[in-house]
């Protein structure tokens, strides 16, 4: 991977970017850092890291993206043609468009403001030195030359070179695919979006804003490539397979009508409007945009910050959850429960209390010992090895107010001694228990040079008691009662993880796997991990390398974790689920941050993803069956060489009682409908059957009418009107099964609002409807309710059909 041209100038050189005025540049001091006086200096240079953290788009491109679409240009287009020619009845259709609008502006701009307001609270604010001390600063507020302070689960903001090393290992891989972790020493490069996986260390701020390395990565990204949601490329194929639809229908439409209307241009303008509005999918597009925008501000409440849109849609599609143990099925809290000592001449006490308060960045274990163990008096740390997960031990050396100087080793037991050691046997007997064991063992010598697993002597067993998540049980229910299974994926004892796994009732809990002993090969690591559901003593890559073997099996894999160790999991799964009290990296790589760190609220998500996308299939059908059968009626009025049965007043009546307004409700209504695959196709085996027998029906009243009513263009129109009306009412009423009391409510009120225009005089001629006789409106009701018929059996061929193929995400 290339790096991006003019690299960062070396801390220390004194001197200033090329483009700097002046030359020279004095640097801070490591310790100090930058005082306010040089802050408020580089800020009014621009010298800040002033690239936003975009959770949504800006209010203009809100406006814009709701306005200019091209579905509003073509409508826009009709409008005014209309309003030249009149009556304003038959501009009915502008309104909806400008009301579609500005639902679509309102919406997106509420959830704009929750996105936002949440994205605040989860921002990563990484430390910085000024004026001599550490304080938390925004990631925007970075300058040039800052002092930034990095611990294990740090995300790199910006660009810099390295100052102080305490044995600080950087991994780089999610920038340059190099999967070992960089040791990074005094004076080595530091590039932004790396993360931090053990150790310490400060490094000077050398490229910030739009000219740091990982800014420049995802302007690239942004400005190449568009953002996967099978919803969104569905409704973009639809919108496309309508645009080719509606040219040469609309052309023909056009000549069509001048030909039969031609001493009558307005009226010829009417019926060609008439029969090209109702082409045009116009609330497809927002009400997919708005069911997004609820989701949003639906799951804003519950603090969850979805940082991709689509992960709503995503999530619903998971059929297979990867479950890190720490932090997502227990508490990160921990409590020692015991101290097995293995040597009593070992201070083991002493020695826990002085790693617990050598350790500047403790993680929840060693959080637990520092509480358990105070601090001994007098003792000295020479030097520390930072714990890292993929060597899963920690260490330091010690001076003693005696003068002597020891090494100890604190970690994993079988990652410290061989295997067969008969203290592993102990270990694993608390494992069993649900603990978490580590081991203390004094080193022979430094323990940056120590070998694990030879010169150590034991010197006690340290066992946690961990805290399982009261809401766990409930969250492992609901998974398993949607069919989407449960990998449990964790760095700790396959014992101990078993044995959590079993008191939350998981199945294949009493066959844990050791993953030291998982297979190389892919194709074997993917049938293994299909087989089995626990799994311990997981590295990092082992973890990402489940999440690929799973995917490559065909699933829609979903990962939790809050550890520097599930970075490189979250980020190549389909959905990251990160908890909010986890690690930057964690935080950053994820679709969806938990803010209060609800575990339980993973099955909203999933919920609202299904409802999202269950809903929009459904107003898809209703939209594109109204496309097929005007795009059918457009057709055969051109062949027939006959007025177009409609002004577009009555489409607009039409559309609005059987489309527009029971859509909008459809779209956000409750659906716990599993999401299946294969969008644009499920749409258009209802939509186009259902076009087509609204046409036909409509024709037939149509030409019927004309016999009845030799050239009375008012009732045969009224007649077709009332046809169509009644075949797509029914279309509408199978859309909205399973019926609830609203969704009956709904198809009512639409049914007695059709019929109030035909009896109210003033909507009688509002929208020029008048049904003369008992011939032809009885005709026109017969011929409905045998296409009526036939939508049934079209929807009974297609629940045949799904019930037949089993049911996938």
């Amino acid at each position: 991977m290339n790096k991006p041209a003019d690299p960062a100038l070396a801390p220390g050189s004194g001197v200033a970017p090329p483009d700097e005025p002046g030359g020279q540049r004095p640097l801070s001091d490591p310790e100090l850092g930058l005082s306010a006086a040089e802050v408020a200096e580089r800020v009014a240079a621009n010298q800040v890291n002033d690239v936003p953290v975009r959770s949504s788009r800006s209010m203009g491109e809100i406006v814009r993206a709701n306005l200019l679409t091209r579905i509003n240009a073509i409508i826009g287009v009709l409008f005014v043609m209309i309003l030249i020619v009149g009556p304003i009845q038959d501009a009915l259709f502008g309104g909806v468009i400008i009301a579609n609008t500005l639902i679509g502006i309102i919406q997106e701009v509420r959830a704009k403001r929750t996105l936002d307001r949440l994205a605040i609270v989860g921002e990563t604010r990484p430390q910085v030195r000024r004026d001599g001390a550490t304080v938390q600063v925004g990631a925007s507020e970075l300058v040039l030359d800052d002092i930034v302070e990095l611990g294990p689960g740090d995300r790199v903001p910006v660009d810099g070179q390295a100052l102080v090393s305490d044995n600080l290992e950087i991994d780089e891989s999610l920038l340059t695919g190099e999967a070992d972790p960089v040791l990074k020493r005094p004076g080595d490069p530091i590039m932004s979006g790396s993360f931090v996986v053990a150790g310490a260390g400060r490094f000077r701020t050398t490229r910030v804003g739009r000219a740091a390395y990982a800014a420049q990565l995802a302007e690239e990204a942004r400005r190449f490539t568009l953002v996967d949601s099978e919803l969104r490329k569905g409704v973009n194929k639809i919108l496309t397979f309508v645009t080719y639809a509606i040219i040469p229908a609309g052309i023909a439409l056009v000549i069509s009508q001048l030909l039969v209307n031609r001493n009558d241009v307005p009226e010829a303008v009417r019926r060609m409007v008439g029969g090209l509005v109702p082409m045009v999918p116009e609330g497809l597009v927002l009400l997919t945009s708005v069911a997004f925008a609820v989701g949003i501000v639906r799951l804003g409440r519950q603090r969850c910050l979805v940082q991709e849109l689509p992960a709503i849609e995503g999530l619903a599609r998971v059929d297979v959850v990867c479950l890190d143990k720490t932090g997502t099925l227990t508490d990160t809290t921990m409590d020692v429960q015991s101290i097995d000592v293995l040597d009593p001449d070992a201070p083991a006490a002493d020695v826990l209390g002085a790693l617990g308060a050598a350790d500047q960045r403790p993680n929840p274990s060693m959080v637990a010992i520092r509480d358990a163990f105070p601090a001994p008096a007098g003792w000295v740390t020479r030097e520390t090895v930072p714990f890292s997960s993929a060597r899963r031990w920690s260490g330091a050396t010690f001076a003693t107010p005696t003068g002597e100087e020891s090494s100890w080793i604190l970690g994993a037991p079988d990652a410290l001694l061989p295997a067969g050691h008969p203290v592993l046997q102990t270990a694993d007997g608390y494992g069993a228990e649900g603990l978490r064991v580590l081991l203390l063992v004094r080193g022979a010598g430094s323990p940056s040079t120590t070998q694990p697993g030879s010169a150590v002597v034991p010197a006690a067993l340290v066992v946690i008691k961990q805290r399982l998540r009261s809401d766990a049980p409930e969250v492992l229910d609901y998974f398993a009662g949607q069919g989407v299974s449960t990998k449990v994926i964790s760095g700790d004892n396959a014992r101990s993880v078993g044995a959590v796994a079993r008191a939350l009732g998981l199945p294949g809990s009493d066959n844990p796997v050791d993953a030291r002993n998982l297979p190389d090969d892919p194709e074997r690591l993917a049938g293994y991990v299909e087989d089995h559901t626990i799994f311990g003593r997981v590295g990092p890559q082992q973890k990402r390398e489940i999440v690929g073997a799973l995917q490559a099996r065909g699933h829609t894999v979903a990962m939790t974790g809050d550890g520097v160790n599930d970075v490189l999991a979250l980020k190549d799964a389909d959905i990251g689920v990160a908890m909010g009290s986890g690690s930057p990296a964690a935080r950053a790589v994820s679709q969806i941050v938990l803010l209060d760190n609800n575990f339980s609220a993973l099955p909203s998500v999933v919920a609202e993803g299904r409802r999202v996308i269950g809903n929009i299939e459904r107003v898809a059908n209703l939209f594109l069956t109204k496309t097929a059968y005007s795009v059918l009626l457009a057709i055969v009025v051109v062949l027939a060489q006959v007025p177009y049965p409609f002004l577009p007043r009555h489409l607009t009546l039409i559309g609005s009682l059987t489309i527009g307004i029971p859509a909008f409700f459809l779209a956000l209504a409750p659906n716990s409908e599993r999401a299946r695959p294969n969008f644009v196709g499920r749409v258009l085996r209802f939509a186009a059957p259902a076009g087509v027998l609204c046409a036909g029906a409509t024709l037939t009243s149509y030409f019927v009418a004309r016999g009845i009513y030799d050239g009375n263009l008012a009732a045969e129109t009224s007649c077709a009107t009332l046809t169509l009306f009644l075949v797509a009412l029914w279309a509408l009423a199978i859309i909205a099964r399973p019926y609830t009391w609203w969704r009956l409510a709904l198809v009512g009120c639409m049914a007695g609002a059709f019929a109030l225009v035909m009896v109210v005089p003033f909507l009688q001629e509002f929208f020029q409807l008048e049904l003369i006789g008992l011939r032809g409106p009885w005709t026109a009701a017969g011929i409905a309710l045998v296409a009526a018929g036939a939508l049934e059996v079209v929807r009974a061929v297609l629940r045949r059909r799904e019930a037949a193929v089993p049911t996938g995400v």
